[in-house]
């Protein structure tokens, strides 16, 4: 397998080489040596990087993905955990369509007056609904 350094990685990986250096600090990756003062990786620290992404894009902190990976190199998923992350991003979909369609019923509408539109009303009804804190009942 072919030995990168931490320059080529990172410009892979499209991140800073600090990042690297920090993502080894706290053990989400591994350098398998040195040339000379540069670290050098395995090709598979690319796929490591793409799921940290995946993981920062989801939402999840540096510690909740480096508790994914284990030491031996395999992945323990938080299933349920990823379960909650999918239903959070459906609101998260649901509330940008919602603006979305407001935005272009804004730019679009032909009303004298955006106040007395009645759509402009009912999509302004949606969007407040859509963006209250949900309750957590108690218990």
């Amino acid at each position: 397998m072919k030995m990168m350094d931490i320059g080529e990685v990172a410009e892979r990986a499209g991140v800073q080489p600090s990042t690297l250096r920090y993502y080894e600090e706290i053990g989400l990756i591994r350098s398998v040596g040195r040339h000379g003062l540069r670290r050098q990786f395995d090709g598979d620290v690319l796929l490591k990087l793409s799921l940290v992404a995946l993981g920062k894009a989801a939402g999840f902190s540096l510690t909740e993905i480096t508790a994914i990976f284990r030491q031996d190199g395999h992945l323990e998923l938080p299933r349920e955990e990823l379960r909650a992350k999918a239903d959070e991003v459906s609101r998260q979909m649901a509330g940008l369509r919602i603006l979305r369609d407001t935005l272009r019923h804004v730019a679009d509408c032909k009303a004298s007056s955006h106040l007395e539109c009645p759509a402009f009303r009912k999509l302004l009804k949606t969007a407040s609904k859509a963006t209250q804190p949900r309750k957590v009942p108690k218990g």
